[in-house]
């Protein structure tokens, strides 16, 4: 009976023994895949791609392709109106010219933004800040830069009214960032508003960022948020050391953003989000 009973309790712990690694195993497998599902999906002045950029219909479009955020351009007009538009004339994606601080509000909203882009979207309108948030606050993130805010003296001051307004200042989900290349429009967005996480936009000129610079964004910037083309997974390390954030723009391939993944950036600005969502990681 003895020796039935030793038996029996070595076979239990060779099957313990057995069975511990494959439990470790699938937690890895777990752990890994949980990383993987982490990747921000930022769809770049809405679904643009397949879109008329920075208008409700392609804010729409990236909210039922499920981005995770929507980026959009905010630009005042000459009566002090906050609009989304990128460019600051209106040559290129409406049916009018000039600069954009040159038009009312009601002189904006004439133009057709949409039949640019195709003709099943003659009379798209360019929208207001307000409107944007009225259709999309708690819905999906919104990223927001402010765009050439060196042409629009005040315009920082106006975000931060109409955020306060929707009580938006202070959120706790981190689903509103505000971002500028314009560093010092940064700073000044930050002292206004100190909850909402800011971003420092970088293009091909801070390919030779240091780790200086990087730790002196890091005192008011929550993300580092470059060019594609300068996005290295050293750099990505260092961003992250710093306890920043990274999220490139603008993915326009699947192969862009497949390289992205493989470099561990926490989020991907694209005018497709579907390449975002197609990558295996992210299913």
């Amino acid at each position: 009976m003895l020796r039935m009973f030793t038996s029996l309790l070595i076979a239990t712990i060779i099957m313990c023994l057995t069975i511990v690694p494959v439990f470790a195993s699938s937690d890895v497998t777990t752990v890994s895949t949980q990383k993987q599902q982490q990747m921000v999906n930022i769809a770049h002045r809405g679904a643009s791609g397949h879109a008329p950029e920075n208008t409700m219909v392609a804010f729409e479009k990236a909210f039922e392709m499920k981005a995770d955020y929507i980026e959009i351009d905010v630009q005042m007009t000459k009566d002090g109106k906050l609009v989304i538009i990128h460019d600051t004339t209106v040559d290129r994606t409406t049916d009018g010219t000039g600069n954009v601080g040159d038009f009312t509000l009601n002189e904006l909203q004439q133009l057709d933004a949409g039949s640019w882009f195709g003709k099943e979207f003659a009379g798209v309108k360019i929208p207001t800040f307000k409107e944007v948030l009225d259709a999309y606050r708690g819905k999906i993130g919104i990223l927001i830069e402010l765009k050439s805010p060196e042409l629009y003296p005040g315009i920082e001051e106006k975000v931060a009214e109409v955020l306060k307004t929707y009580h938006m200042d202070k959120p706790s989900n981190n689903k509103i960032i505000i971002q500028s290349f314009n560093h010092e429009s940064v700073q000044i967005s930050k002292a206004l508003l100190p909850n909402v996480p800011h971003g420092v936009l970088a293009g091909l000129s801070w390919a030779d960022v240091t780790d200086e610079q990087l730790a002196e964004f890091a005192t008011y910037a929550d993300y580092f948020n470059p060019n594609m083309n300068i996005v290295s997974s050293n750099l990505v390390n260092r961003v992250h050391d710093k306890g920043m954030k990274i999220y490139p723009y603008t993915v326009r391939t699947q192969r862009q953003a497949n390289n992205l993944f493989e470099l561990k950036v926490d989020g991907i600005i694209t005018d497709f989000p579907e390449y975002v969502n197609n990558h295996p990681g992210n299913k």
